[in-house]
């Protein structure tokens, strides 16, 4: 079954030249290996033939996982998007009940998720308990070590 994920322009641009750097540079890097290790001999018993096709096996895979994300990404339109509640592509400032402390994230597909430039996944369980909510509302977030009280101080689109 096919997952649909919801994609940036950008993270979109990203996906497809990866895509396109292991079709282009890599895949004739596998084969180029393969040709090498077939000309050094007896095939029986060669390891670094083994090792060149497992290669370009597992590059096969990936190539064909990134076309199948690629034929499933959908573009999300941002002018589309509403500011009231917090979606994929929203900004949001928050503010941790416990101790204080003020966070801002922008919640992104699962592919484009980057903790150290603030981007968290939709699907993590703190981006899947603050979709939806409203400026005001407190999000009760269950995470391994307890629960975070977390309350919605700004929404907005960067």
């Amino acid at each position: 079954m096919s997952k649909v994920s919801y994609y940036t322009a950008e993270g979109l641009k990203k996906l497809r030249d990866e895509l396109n750097q292991l079709k282009d540079v890599e895949r004739p890097k596998a084969s180029q290996a393969i040709a090498e290790a077939r000309d050094k001999g007896d095939l029986s018993e060669n390891a670094e033939y083994d090792a060149a096709k497992e290669a370009q096996g597992l590059l096969e895979m990936k190539i064909s996982k990134m076309e199948e994300t690629l034929a499933n990404a959908r573009l999300i339109d941002e002018s589309q998007l509403d500011n009231s509640k917090i979606l994929v592509l929203s900004t949001v400032k928050l503010k941790n009940q416990a101790n204080g402390l003020q966070m801002k994230y922008t919640l992104v597909a699962e592919s484009e998720a980057d903790l150290k430039t603030g981007k968290i996944s939709v699907t993590s369980p703190i981006g899947k308990g603050l979709l939806g909510k409203t400026v005001g509302e407190v999000a009760e977030i269950k995470v391994p070590n307890g629960t975070l009280k977390l309350e919605v101080l700004e929404i907005s689109r960067d």
